[in-house]
């Protein structure tokens, strides 16, 4: 048996990934529709997790959504709920979920983080097929779910349940207060929702879940903050409603244009994806098809799952990273300015694995060169596969991209230690620094499975900095704030504080930024208010909080 010492000194790589869930406290199994075969397929969609400081003691804490199943009666007091646990800054977890008054069951999907009513304490959104919840974050570690009093239940007049998806906070009209976004995928409903075998609904010759191709889609929600602790929705007059896809999974903000306006991606399965570019007057154009994101490649469309975005070559654009179904690849768009996309998926070198069906996607510096590199987190969508020998299994490996800082890409994952090769049925994923030691860590919520928590282990010593955004006149949060980042003799990076993305996920609030070996770096914070702070000779490995004008 190796030591890690040895196994980081064997790797070129330099850096490992190990699950540290279990000693970290982490083992809670998720509970998410039947483990053998699924008869629906809200069972097969799996939920997110969120690293989120809740408490402001600047270390991350983490909030696992949960699931229930159809067919099971589970005891008063023992339903699946999701959960909170507070990082004790030691390497573990306590689980606070009771305390905090945050156990919730029902079918959970997604949660996204912001400061919704600017009070300094990080509130949480989580979307379900049915009401959602608004989790206000009480300041004293405790959450009050004022979902109906804000009116973002997204209950229908009809009664028929949202199926609600990825979300994301964002301030669209710039006005300081944080607005949101609801993705949706199917209008589903029990009575009506066809069986496996009414089909017959087949995969590879096994009975599976229907859809969604074939079934109706639901339309995504814009709610607008009215600065009073209420939101209106706006889907309707923003455009939102004229989306040309639909079945909606993943959310991803960024302002794609450099226009100084948060856009809105939405990766949608089996249908063309969609960019909204912000109009400026409180309305949406869905640019997709004309922008070269709404299609594969080949033209087709793909089953969009899991997004993120990074500026991948460093010239100060947003590329859009998508996971996609098994058989296909994941895809890259490089951003050529101009609400110009073009697929860089081959080029790059990402399309060479086509086994995996992923979900949790997100781009991260692993080893701190400077450049951001990008971790998929997979596993099959159907139980009934196990391990048939044509896939790779309804438990999957995670692949890891590292970016060679030249357009291209290499397949590190066998080398990454056992927590990437480790296989589970992945969905949800976040990136976040757990332990505060200047490494990305990364935490994965898995189906009918406990969770897991890859902690970077590195021997490289590059040097890193993080940047906590304040707004005063922007959102407290400083979501939708861009960061850029000049590492003494190093090229210019940048990245965005960001609500939602991944798979139905939250990462750190805090941007991320590896120096490689320069011992400063001069930052800037471009806030959504226009308001431009420049910070000169930052010293390296610290966490900087910058609050907007000082």
């Amino acid at each position: 048996m190796f030591s890690l010492q040895q196994l980081l000194a064997a790797t070129p790589l330099g850096v490992q990934f190990v699950n540290v869930a279990q000693q970290a406290g982490l083992n809670a199994k998720t509970i998410f529709g039947a483990e053998q075969s699924n008869k629906y397929l809200l069972e097969t969609t799996g939920c997110g997790v969120a690293f989120v400081d809740y408490d402001d003691d600047g270390w991350l804490d983490i909030f696992f959504v949960n699931g229930t199943r159809f067919e099971t009666t589970f005891p008063k007091g023992s339903e699946p709920v999701s959960r909170l646990y507070k990082n004790n800054r030691d390497g573990t977890f306590t689980d606070v979920t009771a305390k905090a008054g945050i156990a919730r069951t029902g079918w959970g999907q997604a949660v996204c983080a912001g400061d919704y009513n600017n009070d300094g304490h990080v509130d949480l959104f989580v979307s379900y097929w049915g009401d959602c919840a608004l989790f206000h974050n009480n300041g004293n570690g405790t959450f009050t779910d004022v979902a109906e009093k804000a009116g973002v239940t997204t209950r229908t007049k009809s009664g028929l349940k949202r199926w609600n998806t990825g979300c994301a906070f964002l301030d669209y009209d710039r006005d300081g207060h944080l607005d949101l976004y609801v993705g949706n995928y199917i209008d589903f409903d029990l009575k009506t929702a066809p069986l496996p075998e009414s089909g017959p609904c087949l995969y590879e010759g096994l009975l599976v879940a229907c859809g969604p191709p074939g079934l109706q889609g639901g339309k995504d929600i814009l709610f607008h903050n009215n600065g009073d602790g209420t939101f209106t929705d706006v889907s309707e007059k923003a455009g939102i409603l004229k989306k040309q896809g639909t079945y909606s999974l993943g959310v991803l903000v960024g302002d794609f244009d450099n226009d100084g306006w948060p856009d809105i991606y939405v990766a949608d399965d089996s249908a063309p994806s969609a960019l909204f570019k912000n109009n400026h007057d409180g309305t949406f154009s869905d640019i997709a098809l004309e922008a070269g994101v709404a299609f594969g490649a080949d033209g087709k469309t793909q089953a969009g799952m899991g997004v993120t975005a990074a500026d991948v070559f460093g010239n100060g654009r947003l590329e859009i990273f998508k996971t996609n179904f098994a058989g296909d690849t994941s895809t890259l768009y490089r951003n050529l300015g101009n609400n110009n996309f073009e697929d860089m998926t081959f080029q790059s070198g990402m399309g060479r694995n086509t086994r995996f069906l992923g979900w949790g996607a997100s781009f991260l510096d692993f080893d701190n060169d400077g450049w951001p590199d990008v971790l998929t987190c997979n596993g099959h969508v159907y139980p009934e596969v196990r391990e048939k020998a044509s896939e790779s299994g309804y438990r999957e490996r995670k692949v890891l991209y590292h970016n060679l800082g030249n357009g291209k890409f290499q397949d590190v994952s066998l080398e990454a230690g056992p927590g990437i090769t480790e296989t589970v049925p992945a969905r949800g994923c976040a990136v976040g620094d757990f332990d505060n030691d200047g490494n990305l860590d990364v935490v994965v919520n898995c189906v009918n499975d406990v969770p897991q928590l890859l902690h970077c282990e590195s021997t490289l010593k590059n040097n890193w900095l993080a940047v906590k955004t304040v707004g005063v006149k922007s959102n407290r949060s400083g979501i939708g704030a861009r960061v850029f980042c000049k590492p003494e003799g190093e090229h210019q990076q940048m990245d965005e504080v960001r609500s939602g993305g991944s798979y139905f996920s939250q990462s750190d609030l805090r941007v991320h930024f590896g120096l490689s070996k320069a011992k400063t770096a001069d930052v800037e914070v471009h806030w959504p208010s226009g308001v431009v702070d420049k910070l000169a000779g930052v010293k390296a490995n610290q966490v900087v909080t910058v609050v907007e004008g000082k």
